[in-house]
């Protein structure tokens, strides 16, 4: 028996990824400031990476450390949200987890920090 949950396979099922990723991303951007401002800031420092004096891989890592930065928004996002969700009352293991998916947000942006100094101040 076929379960119904399953999604769809081949070029279907990729093409309604495609479109729940996009609604997720709709989401994001419509209900979540500190992802708008992350997008906001991004949509300038990549193009800033492309003309910035460093090395292809350098680039690359310079950009691919600010999608990580909007990649953990949008997991934490969703674990706010499904917090949230579950209950808006005040619980220690509800703020537990709320703060801990701040702090991967936080590691993420001095990540990138670190990534642009290295790149752009120490490497040749």
């Amino acid at each position: 028996m076929e379960n119904p949950h399953k999604h769809a396979r081949g070029l279907t099922h990729a093409w309604r990824a495609t479109g729940i990723a996009l609604q997720g991303l709709r989401a994001a951007w419509q209900h979540e400031d500190a992802f708008r401002q992350e997008v906001l800031i991004s949509a300038i420092v990549i193009p800033a990476a492309l003309l910035l004096p460093a090395s292809h891989l350098g680039k690359a890592m310079m950009i691919a450390s600010v999608l990580l930065v909007l990649i953990v928004e949008l997991l934490n996002s969703a674990l706010e949200a499904t917090v949230d969700h579950t209950s808006l009352e005040h619980h220690p293991l509800a703020k537990r987890a709320k703060d801990i998916a701040s702090a991967a947000v936080f590691l993420s942006i001095v990540n990138a920090l670190v990534v642009w100094a290295l790149v752009l101040f120490v490497s040749g």
